[in-house]
């Protein structure tokens, strides 16, 4: 009903514009006819070429090209010899009919031309001005909620449409987003069918529907919401009346929007990870902070514990041997926790970015050999194995903590690990970086949760009775990665773990040869 409606006005004013181009030229002769006392045949003809480019600027080529045909037969009846009838009594006038027709019919092709380019650059100015106020409006949204809302209400009036737009979850199933009641209550109605295409649309980022290659019979446009980093959603349109379906077949406005929105939420995910940084990064420095004056704290009452259980394992006379166990017994568990807050002091000061790194170019093989020997008593029921390969260049780190970081490796898979089992330390050349693996013959890390390892306060087994609190990965990782490295961790196929982590190789400097230094050496004898 509504169709029919819209098309009878659209019908009303051809039938007008057609009735015009017929009236002006006969109105024209009617107002002339007076005038062929005073006015020459060739004025009068000026007369009937206004006529054209009046019906022309107001109404079109079409009835400009009727204009014409009329004008030339009203002047040739009314004004040109024998009057009031069609024929001619000089041939010369065919020339000017000739000249009256050709030069109407370009004036009402040019005229329609330019009246075309005017409407154009009407329309491409309301195009303009539309997307400019759009963007304005989403720059003031600051939530999802705000951005969908702003959306579909300037969507929903500038093309007749009904609007609703789809989001991914984690999974990348596509849900509803959350907007106002008002929105909501004029939103369209998904089937199985419908969610199914716009789930296609967002999957291959392509429209659907109305005015798209895809599944075009289907009574709803589905216009992905592309952004510069990825497909952040799909707009789901229906159109009202056949306006809007014909501007959504038609009209590349409708993907300026989307796009627009498409940004609009990109920023707002972007804005999200920002704050959620900045949260995790002051609570990081809030807890890196705590540790560190609580570890100051305890270290002054754990040292005088120390020297104190040490004093009683000592004094004359000796104790008796239930208290000599209950003295040892202090002395170790004293000493651990004093190790522990060394270990949580260090940590603290490595990731607030305090700690100044002694580069120093050296060999890897001395490290693993002074770490083997600081482990002597924890792999005492355990085989290492060593398979450092033969030309190992000099490597810049820092050999204090990269010592502390192959000590807590190998001392985890030694504590993880049944007694007898094997350990191994390998390291190569990969590239631009220097590759030492640490590896196990044990149970493994949990499947999934190979990541999670090196956070802080994070074991591999919650429930282990094993002692340690987890701080040992998470110191591997803080050392590794201010030496500029990576470090993770896998399981192996056929059982056990895997450590693995990386130092840059860098350029190290020149180191003469046996006889270049025993030739500058005799050099300097002389």
């Amino acid at each position: 009903m509504s169709d029919r409606i819209e098309a009878e006005p659209e019908e009303w004013r051809l039938q007008f514009a057609y009735v015009a181009a017929i009236a002006v030229p006969l109105l024209c002769a009617f107002g002339a006819s007076p005038l062929l006392a005073f006015l020459d045949q060739a004025n009068i003809a000026m007369l009937f070429l206004l006529s054209v480019v009046i019906v022309a600027v107001f109404f079109g080529r079409g009835p400009a090209i009727v204009s014409t045909i009329v004008s030339v037969a009203a002047f040739d009846f009314g004004f040109v010899p024998p009057r009031f009838s069609f024929g001619v009594s000089d041939l010369q006038y065919l020339v000017t009919f000739a000249v009256m027709s050709v030069v109407g019919l370009l004036i009402a092709q040019l005229t329609s031309r330019l009246r075309f380019e005017a409407n154009l650059s009407a329309s491409r100015e309301s195009e303009s001005r539309a997307l400019y106020e759009f963007a304005r409006d989403l720059s003031g949204a600051l939530q999802t909620e705000q951005i969908v809302d702003v959306s579909l209400a300037v969507i929903s009036r500038t093309f007749d449409v009904h609007g609703l737009i789809l989001l991914p979850d984690a999974d990348g199933r596509l849900r509803e987003a959350p907007c106002s009641s008002v929105q909501a209550s004029g939103a369209p109605r998904l089937g199985v069918m419908d969610l199914g295409l716009a789930q296609w649309s967002y999957d291959h980022a392509k429209p659907a529907g109305i005015g798209a290659d895809f599944m075009p019979s289907s009574e709803q446009a589905f216009i992905p919401l592309v952004s510069p980093m990825r497909t952040r959603g799909v707009l789901v349109l229906r159109p009202v009346s056949a306006n809007g379906t014909q501007t959504l077949r038609q009209s590349s406005q409708v993907r300026s929007f989307a796009a627009l929105v498409a940004i609009a939420l990109e920023r707002q995910h972007y804005i999200d990870v920002a704050q959620e940084v900045t949260v995790h990064m002051e609570s990081e420095r809030l807890r890196n902070s705590l540790l560190s004056a609580l570890s100051h704290d305890i270290r002054t009452p754990l040292t005088s514990l120390v020297g104190l259980s040490e004093s009683l394992t000592r004094s004359k006379p000796p104790l008796a041997p239930h208290q000599m166990e209950l003295a040892l017994a202090l002395n170790e568990g004293a000493m651990r926790m004093t190790d522990l807050t060394s270990t949580i002091l260090e940590m603290a000061r490595i990731q607030s970015g305090k700690v100044q790194l002694n580069l120093q170019w050296q060999y890897l093989e001395e490290v693993v050999g002074s770490a083997l020997r600081a482990c002597k008593p924890a792999l005492e029921r355990h085989v290492v194995h060593t398979n450092l390969a033969s030309d190992l260049p000099l490597v810049q780190f820092d050999a204090v903590l990269v010592e502390r970081v192959l000590c807590n490796l190998v001392e985890n898979a030694a504590k993880y690990t049944p007694t007898g089992s094997h350990i191994t330390i390998a390291a190569q050349v990969a590239f631009d970086f220097l590759e030492v693996d640490v590896r196990d013959s044990g149970p493994g890390f949990p499947k999934g949760r190979e990541d999670e390892v090196f956070g802080k306060f994070v074991r591999g087994d919650p429930e282990s009775a094993l002692p340690g609190v987890g701080l040992g990965l998470s110191m591997c990782r803080a050392i590794i990665e201010a030496h500029r490295g990576t470090i993770c961790a896998s399981n192996l196929g056929h059982g056990g773990a895997r450590v693995l982590f990386t130092l840059p190789l860098g350029t190290p400097p020149f180191v003469p040869e046996a006889e270049d230094a025993l030739e500058v050496q005799g050099v300097l004898d002389v």
